[in-house]
């Protein structure tokens, strides 16, 4: 019997908390609207609503196991200085106003907010959660409260909430006034991108009002519609609501301010438009709106960084000598459709043309184009260098005099067939066209050093901090040497990693003249890598976590004694993208930005691990 009690009182115990975050478990949010600037008088009450849509895969109820309401936050379980009483409970002000809603439905959270007797600004943070299951991805909000006597007075947005023995908060609102502005230029009209992936934006916006502009910043709008907001949060990112702060020159009125930026594409398929909003001095521009079209071609992968770890028995024993830069073999390009089924090449400086096998057939001129392809009914390699087909049985290779020279595939720009910002149809070194039967397609395949394929990366934004382009590189490299010592993952198709996001996003030649801080992180890193126990350590990484990484057994199988879970404080509340396992790409930008330098942020993530230099 008093086993049975024990049990019962335990149950009670965790029935009042959720659980934490588990996008696995099928519960994912969208906020679509919801009321979140409020000015009341000491005392009185109003009513807030949210309205979430329901993009995970369960169905929300609100009564019985797994009812979902909404919790104070930040801290959890807080009792709220605006606790009404009629609330579901102190830190539990309501449940779904639905019965239920299915996925994709929309679903509704009303509740009443009684302001405190002191007047100040407040800032209330609530998380929608499925009881005893999850906090729910997307769930999390902030009320932004002005308690004054003066009920005309503008919500301005403050970071914490008040305790109940905080002073009273004064602040002077932002003027919109001589305010005024019109997107002139735009990069681009529409973006075509698979989901989650780095897209980067420039847009050129004329001073149409009267007053001179000084710190100007893109920022997300308060209520998100559709794939806007923090679903888009790219690690560059100032902060969660803020892509990017400028403040170099002043923008005159009618003069036009160039302002580049980075997002994330929405990460599910379909047509999308992006919505930023411009402020300057502190005060967003009245209608001025920066929407940026998007179409993403496929939805975002599970895992970001998707490892292959080998056995025991097949890890190769490594020792720490310096080694020669290896070259790695990177598929860039499959051949269908989207280049007609072949390839028309051409490099900056005197090239060869030649087989496999290293027999020559052809001596070309910088600039001189040959065009190639497979038939696989004859199972054979064609090629035109302008008088007429010639044949070979051996894949062929596209080779620059000039070492790590620039070849250019020239009816392959992705501007025209995806969209794109760039063309990024330039890569260093060399090129090879070859038919693989095992997944049965064609590709276009660069083989260079890897500090070139590093340079060529698009994982980070130009204009991230230092410290984290440095990590982040180092993390890259170290991920690109694991597989090219095993090269076991992509075996079947003759390369090492591909250029999408299942391995690296790889942009080659034109990322790099994008990137001269990232190139100046590459070399800065030269032949570094993360090392544990005097073999090269695996080290995945991912976009964003929800306040901890974890284990690699939580999410693969076995363990790995330098991947365990640690806190990413920056991440708390957040949702989590990408398997989480290793290197949370926002927190190590978050400590970069607070002054970790790159080692200590690895080191950090990778437990016991060391920074080690392998080549020159």
């Amino acid at each position: 019997m008093r086993i049975f009690a024990l049990t019962m009182l335990v149950a009670l115990v965790f029935a009042a908390v959720p659980a934490h975050a588990a996008p696995l478990k099928g519960f994912e949010a969208l906020q679509v609207s919801a009321n979140t600037r409020i000015t009341m008088k000491p005392g009185e009450t109003k009513s807030v609503s949210v309205q979430f849509q329901n993009i995970g895969t369960e169905t929300w109820i609100n009564s019985g196991t797994g009812f979902v309401s909404v919790y104070t936050y930040d801290p959890k379980y807080r009792t709220s200085v605006f606790q009404d009483a009629s609330w579901y409970k102190s830190d539990q002000p309501a449940k779904l106003q639905e019965a239920s809603v299915p996925k994709n439905g929309v679903g509704h959270i009303i509740f009443p907010i009684k302001a405190p007797s002191k007047t100040g600004l407040y800032a209330e943070t609530f998380y929608l959660a499925a009881e005893d299951i999850a906090w729910i991805p997307g769930g999390k909000f902030t009320i932004n409260v002005n308690v004054t006597n003066d009920v005309t007075a503008a919500v301005p947005v403050v970071s914490t909430a008040p305790s109940t023995t905080s002073t009273t908060t004064t602040s002077t609102t932002a003027s919109t006034e001589g305010l005024s502005g019109m997107v002139l230029l735009r990069s681009a009209k529409t973006i075509t991108a698979e989901g989650g992936d780095s897209v980067e934006y420039t847009v050129g916006i004329k001073n149409t009002g009267t007053a001179t502009w000084n710190r100007r910043e893109v920022r997300v709008p308060d209520v998100q519609i559709a794939a806007s907001g923090s679903e888009t949060q790219h690690v560059s990112w100032v902060s969660s609501s803020v892509l990017v702060a400028k403040a170099d020159a002043s923008i005159a009125p009618g003069s036009m301010d160039l302002i580049s930026f980075s997002f994330r594409a929405p990460a599910k398929t379909g047509s999308h438009t992006v919505k930023y909003v411009l402020a300057v001095d502190g005060a967003v521009v009245p209608d001025l709106s920066i929407d940026i079209p998007v179409t993403v071609t496929s939805d975002a992968p599970e895992a970001v960084r998707s490892p292959v770890r080998e056995t025991d028995e097949d890890a190769r024993e490594d020792n720490v000598d310096l080694m020669e830069e290896p070259i790695m073999r990177v598929g860039v390009l499959i051949v269908d459709e989207e280049t007609d089924w072949e390839v028309r090449v051409s490099c900056a400086s005197d090239w060869e043309l030649r087989e496999t096998t290293g027999n020559l057939l052809a001596e070309l001129d910088a600039g001189e184009a040959v065009t190639a392809h497979y038939n696989e009914s004859k199972s054979k390699y064609y090629f035109d260098r302008g008088n007429g087909l010639e044949v070979s049985s051996y894949p062929l290779r596209f080779i620059p005099e000039e070492e790590n020279e620039v070849c250019t595939i020239e009816n392959f720009d992705r501007r025209i067939t995806r969209g794109f910002t760039h063309a990024d149809n330039q890569f260093r070194n060399i090129l090879e066209i070859r038919y693989n039967s095992a997944k049965d397609r064609t590709w276009m395949i660069n083989e260079l050093p890897v500090e070139y394929y590093l340079r060529g990366l698009g994982e980070t934004s130009n204009i991230s901090h230092t410290e984290f382009q440095k990590t982040l590189i180092t993390t890259a490299r170290t991920y690109a040497l694991y597989h090219w010592e095993r090269a076991t993952k992509h075996a079947d198709e003759f390369f090492h990693l591909n250029s999408s996001a299942d391995d690296q996003i790889y942009r080659g030649y034109g990322q790099e003249l994008r990137s001269p801080n990232v190139v100046a992180a590459v070399e800065a890193t030269r032949g570094r890598v993360v090392m544990y126990d005097g073999k090269t350590a695996i080290t995945p990484y991912f976009s964003r976590s929800d306040g901890r990484t974890r284990d690699w057994g939580e999410v693969w199988y076995g363990e790995v004694a330098w991947l365990k879970s640690v806190p990413a404080p920056c991440d708390v509340g957040k949702t989590l993208w990408g398997h989480g396992v290793g290197m949370s790409a926002s927190e190590a930008l978050c400590q970069a930005n607070n002054g970790k330098k790159w080692d200590d942020i690895l080191r950090y993530f990778y437990t016991g691990v060391d920074i080690t230099k392998r080549w020159e």
